[in-house]
């Protein structure tokens, strides 16, 4: 370990970077030219000598760049009623070279074999794993709290690799996806049904869908991963398929035989029930082996099923209940805006 003198590096002129520089051409195989032939091209290394590589006392041999100031002095008497005598300094300084052990000490230490590096600065990485009942937000929220109570100083910063990166930047981006994905199944379906209002109607069957995937995972002691993340977004695609299969009917039957809306929802859920419930058992029995999962892996497939689970048995008893009263609601709610006109 080399250690500097600051105080003593600056009386000689030399500055940190010198140094570094003397350093890196000493022993970093630095380039500094490149001779061209007539086929080849020859890179010219500066290096120190070999012998001098292998023993630390070779440091001694390293000459810096610096200046020292020689003063001048001068004085002056003036021929008066007094006389008075006084000096005036100045400096001039003059180019030296200034050997290495002059400005600092060579102590002999342990040291690691290896050094790593992120980002072009010396690096450490601590890895972690997880207990069986803990998640990784929970670890991460933990390890963001050592950090404030220890204290670490400015000159250190940590950040988070790997999974843990990847978590969090998941998480970061996690709300901006749903909320695209829910504006763009809101513009399809206006586009299918050509109305304002009753893409909403079946948009409002998602919230339960949601709900229900959090309690299931909840329920069975098991945290919100990315995983189950992924379980919640696939309900989305899911659950939907209940309010679609009553208001198409619904606005098909208004549109084509005069029905009134009341009458139009009620025949829609009373003749779509069977769809219905057929459509969500497949699906609920599809991602039963997921839930009951084992073996390598499973951490991953179990949040994933009992999510699609949880969201579907929920969403199925809530909307075939609420879809008919927030058709009929939205239903009004639009007929009072366009004065009895179609949205």
């Amino acid at each position: 370990t080399i250690d500097i003198d600051r105080v003593r590096a600056g009386q000689y002129g030399v500055s940190m970077q010198a140094i570094s520089d003397a350093l890196n051409s000493a022993f970093a195989q630095r380039q500094i030219s490149t001779i061209y032939g007539q086929a080849n091209q020859y890179r010219v290394i500066l290096e120190v000598d070999p012998r001098f590589r292998t023993d630390p006392s070779g440091l001694g041999a390293l000459r810096l760049p610096g200046v020292v100031a020689s003063q001048i002095a001068t004085s002056t008497n003036a021929a008066s009623n007094a006389t008075t005598a006084s000096t005036a300094t100045s400096a001039a300084t003059t180019g030296i070279q200034v050997p290495l052990t002059t400005i600092a000490r060579v102590v002999r230490g342990t040291a690691p074999l290896a050094i790593g590096h992120q980002e072009q600065f010396p690096a450490f990485t601590v890895g972690f794993d997880l207990a069986e009942s803990e998640s990784l937000e929970s670890a991460v929220t933990t390890i963001e709290r050592a950090k404030e109570t220890i204290g670490m100083p400015a000159s250190l910063t940590g950040t988070f690799a790997g999974e843990a990166a990847e978590f969090r930047t998941s998480l970061e981006g996690q709300p901006w996806l749903i909320l695209a994905a829910i504006i763009t199944i809101y513009i399809v379906l206006g586009v299918l049904y050509e109305s304002y209002i009753h893409p909403i109607t079946i948009l409002s069957t998602l919230p339960s869908a949601g709900i229900g995937a959090l309690l299931a995972l909840h329920l069975f002691g098991l945290h919100l991963t990315i995983i189950g993340v992924i379980g919640i977004v696939l309900l989305m695609g899911i659950v939907k398929k209940n309010a679609i299969l009553m208001i198409d009917f619904a606005i098909e039957a208004e549109r084509t035989r005069g029905l009134s809306a009341e009458a139009a929802i009620i025949e829609a859920a009373r003749l779509r029930f069977r769809p219905i419930m057929m459509t969500t058992l497949a699906a609920l029995f599809g991602a039963l082996p997921l839930a009951l999962a084992a073996g390598p892996g499973a951490e991953l497939r179990v949040p994933l099923g009992v999510s699609i689970i949880g969201g579907l048995l929920l969403s199925q008893v809530l909307t075939l209940y609420t879809t008919p009263v927030i058709y009929l609601a939205l239903d009004g709610l639009k007929r009072r805006l366009t004065g009895g006109g179609a949205a």
